[in-house]
């Protein structure tokens, strides 16, 4: 148990080192400039949450979406976003039930999704007061007031309009920066900030490159340049774990990220990650998680559904 709450808070520590990096900072800030768009870097397993005021955000999505009230046609939206964004391992392009684009491209450490770029929140062509009215037979069914859906509709008509080749542009952009966040991400994993061994650092470097692969204990102590005596002891006093419970959670933490995508069947998921045997998947899944991955699924699809 120890061990695993050490490698969550590694991966939330990393998570964070990404989110406050001079480059993401710098990154954002010309990207919101030059587009006039909004750009967040979130999780791979964030909640749904849109902050509010944040720079080039519409009013529209900021008032529908406050935390604890998020509207069912954008958390729907948001989730069929990340799914193919995960499904395709790209950009993926979602309309909302508003007729607003959203944008998601991945961000990656080694071979999995480490978290998303999301974008958006624009229309394609001009919005009417006709397209209001459509909108608001389904906001007036959500029990939104009349009232607010007079404000509604003023920040709907308000929505910025991109024409659809200069949106995909822009997309084009995000997806050359994702690349970029993904090798800063794979260096500090392996930085650590200082604090991991250079060989253990080339290891886990390797481990997330060949997740997908066998990772024998001679193969990863070669890569590291040490014995592998010497490499299991520097390994387990470094994470915490051996190498063996390390590449298993590493694969099972990529495993729940896959089990979001309805239509990815639990078989083909396990060999995906690196499992040589559903039996396998299904006996560490379940050591680690406290459920079979079937359970894990259903869970998660009721959280999003709640």
């Amino acid at each position: 148990m120890a061990a695993s709450a050490a490698l969550l808070a590694y991966e939330h520590r990393l998570y964070e080192q990404l989110e406050k990096s001079e480059l993401f900072g710098t990154y954002c800030n010309a990207f919101r400039k030059a587009t006039g768009l909004p750009l967040r870097l979130v999780a791979v397993d964030e909640q749904w949450c849109l902050p509010e005021h944040l720079e080039n955000q519409s009013p529209f999505c900021e008032a529908l979406n406050l935390c604890k009230t998020a509207c069912e046609g954008c958390i729907s939206a948001n989730r069929r976003l990340v799914e193919e964004a995960v499904e395709v391992k790209g950009p993926a392009n979602c309309t909302c039930f508003a007729g607003l684009s959203a944008t998601a491209v991945p961000v990656k450490l080694g071979s999995s999704i480490f978290a998303f770029l999301k974008t958006g929140q624009v229309f394609q062509r001009p919005p009417t007061p006709e397209d209001f009215e459509r909108v608001a037979t389904t906001l007036k069914r959500q029990g939104v007031k009349p009232a607010d859906l007079r404000k509604l509709k003023e920040a709907y008509l308000q929505t910025t309009t991109i024409d659809p080749e200069r949106y995909q542009s822009m997309v084009t952009l995000l997806a050359s920066f994702a690349e970029q966040l993904s090798t800063y991400a794979d260096r500090l994993s392996i930085i650590d900030e200082g604090r991991e061994p250079e060989a253990i650092a080339k290891a886990r470097q390797f481990i997330h490159a060949h997740l997908d692969e066998a990772l024998p204990l001679p193969l990863v102590a070669r890569q590291a340049g040490l014995s592998e005596s010497h490499f299991c002891r520097v390994f387990k006093d470094v994470t915490g774990l051996t190498l063996t419970d390390y590449v298993t959670r590493c694969r099972i933490g990529w495993a729940k990220r896959e089990l979001l995508r309805p239509a990815a069947r639990i078989s083909e998921i396990a060999f995906k990650v690196g499992f040589q045997s559903l039996s396998q998947f299904n006996r560490s899944f379940a050591r680690i998680v406290g459920c079979s991955p079937s359970v894990f699924r259903a869970g998660a699809d009721a959280s999003i559904a709640s």
